[in-house]
């Protein structure tokens, strides 16, 4: 079979749950404070993804307004019962501290397009929810990791179970916690699967930085008790340093027609010696095998860099300049933050994307920025924008975003006297006080009225803005920038406690109140190779 070179689903695709319904595969992960909510992605080989849908699409779903960054939809669980897809999330509305709100719902849809059903409440007692449909016993059993804010012994404090009554839509029956893990501890994303007599209980371990694990357990009864796999761990990078792939684990299993076995887990390239990833975690996938009904990793528990799947993947789309024209609706590409009313934000009219300026860049409740993933180590990014701010509380431009603690921002800015000028906006690691480097770089004054091009070059762990008036090539704007800050690893809490990925987009914001729009022309995004791509 051909090779295929990790990840499979390159940039900020985290938490993955992987499902297949006949001949085709589709993958659902974490998207967190960005709306809309979940991925979905689609194959029918391994090898060639594309974004389906987001499902949490509408207010009644899903509404994030106030949600801290890394907050928002965690760990979504896609499964298929024979007759309609069922998909399991958790929206966090608090992370930081003793206490996690996590509450736990359940949306259906009998076509993976959709449309997908208003949310039933499930529970609030922790997060990584999983729905396993026990289609031998006909029951539906629900999981997810128990939080407990006083330690008793531990805040991870195992895996809790009870049945799903799909009639009712409601927990019923006795509760229990059925697993602990393992002496690594933080264990979470329990995943079960019932296979030759077994009950097979798959969690993740070890927080979401370097000491990530999947972890494997198996019991005769699904109640348990559980057994330890013979390794422990089945999948991690944890005591191996020099491993291409880093932080792996959080791991779903999926079985071929053919009856081979792949573990799909996330994972994370770090760029500099510092071990920073601005890619974010990403979408790993291993061969797996089984023996004495036990699930192995081929060449594990370390994760492969390389994986034979069916299929061949289409290097030049990855690879491919992707022009972004506002004819008739946002690209699939794009999200936004937290909100659902997203007219408030944007409108795609007259061949422009119009944003109103809402409030400023990092709010947790409503501003206006739309942007893409970034999905490689270097590349360039541009779009024109015409805007005519009043004073110095109105701006927008280019950014390339973490989050409220990690970004630069290129602006399109007015002053005082009514002038305009271009002026750098950066945080860069200013957790936890969100402040701008200050001073600010100097700024440029440009004329009054007209539209600017703004573009940036990211190679590897440095950013440089440029910037050209009508009719004139590009010049640089500012230092270079520092751009492995915008990473987990330089996040609000470190990798521990940030959990999406770098973005590039465009924003606006007016502080003044009165949503003043800035218009956008196109917007480019254009990968550059780099020594860095293991490609």
């Amino acid at each position: 079979m051909p090779q295929l070179t990790n990840p499979i689903l390159p940039g900020f695709n985290a938490d993955p749950s992987i499902l297949r319904v006949g001949q085709d595969y589709y993958i659902a992960t974490s998207t967190f404070e960005w709306y809309p909510g979940v991925q979905i992605h689609h194959s029918r080989d391994l090898a060639n993804w594309d974004l389906l849908v987001r499902p949490l699409s509408r207010k009644s779903q899903l509404d994030m307004r106030g949600n801290p960054d890394s907050c928002g939809v965690w760990a979504p669980c896609l499964t298929h019962d024979g007759e309609k897809f069922w998909l399991v999330y958790t929206d966090v509305k608090r992370k930081d501290g003793s206490f996690k709100d996590t509450h736990n719902y359940i949306v259906t849809a009998e076509k993976i397009e959709g449309p997908w059903s208003d949310p039933v409440f499930v529970n609030s007692s922790g997060f990584d929810p999983s729905l396993f449909h026990d289609l031998e016993g006909g029951r539906k059993w629900f999981v997810n990791m128990l939080w407990d804010h006083r330690r008793r012994p531990r805040a991870f404090a195992g895996i809790r179970l009870q049945e799903w009554d799909a009639k009712a839509g409601k927990l019923v029956g006795e509760r229990k916690t059925v697993f602990f893990g393992s002496e690594l501890d933080l264990v979470e994303a329990p995943h079960l699967y019932r296979r030759n007599g077994w009950y097979y209980l798959l969690t993740a371990e070890g927080g979401t930085g370097y000491e990530h694990a999947c972890t494997l357990a198996r019991s005769r009864e699904i109640w348990g008790p559980y057994e330890m796999h013979p390794e422990t761990h089945v999948l991690t990078s944890k005591d191996n340093i020099h491993a291409a792939l880093q932080r792996a684990g959080h791991g779903d299993i999926v079985d071929t027609p053919e009856g081979k076995t792949y573990l799909v887990h996330l994972t994370g390239r770090p760029t500099t010696q510092m071990r920073r990833c601005p890619l974010g975690r990403e979408c790993g996938l291993q061969e797996a095998y089984w023996k004495d009904d036990w699930l192995y990793v081929k060449n594990g528990p370390v994760p492969s860099l390389h994986v034979e799947v069916p299929g061949t993947r289409d290097e030049a789309k990855y690879w491919a300049e992707q022009r972004y024209s506002f004819e008739k609706e946002l690209h699939k590409d794009f999200q936004w933050l937290r909100t659902p009313e997203s007219d408030r934000i944007f409108a795609v009219q007259d061949g422009k994307l119009t944003l109103f300026g809402r409030e400023s860049i990092g709010s947790w409740f409503e501003q206006a920025l739309v942007a893409r993933r970034q999905t490689h180590f270097s590349y360039d990014a541009e779009t024109v924008v015409d805007f005519s701010p009043e004073d110095e509380r109105q701006f927008a431009g280019l950014t390339a975003y973490y989050c409220r603690y990690n970004f630069y921002y290129l602006t399109v800015s007015g002053t005082a006297d009514g002038k305009r000028e271009l002026l750098l906006l950066t945080s860069e690691a200013s957790y936890p006080d969100g402040d701008l480097n200050l001073p600010l770089a100097a700024p440029v004054e440009i004329p009054s009225e007209g539209k600017v091009k703004l573009a940036l070059s990211i190679r590897g762990p440095t950013l440089q803005y440029y910037y050209a008036l009508e009719g004139e090539e590009l010049k640089k704007i500012g230092p270079v920038y520092d751009a492995s800050i915008l990473s987990d690893e330089c996040g609000g809490h470190r990798a521990h406690g940030s959990f999406t990925g770098a973005f590039v987009g465009m924003a606006a914001s007016d502080l003044n109140g009165t949503a003043l729009p800035a218009k956008f022309d196109y917007f480019v995004y254009r990968p550059e190779h780099s020594k860095l791509d293991s490609r």
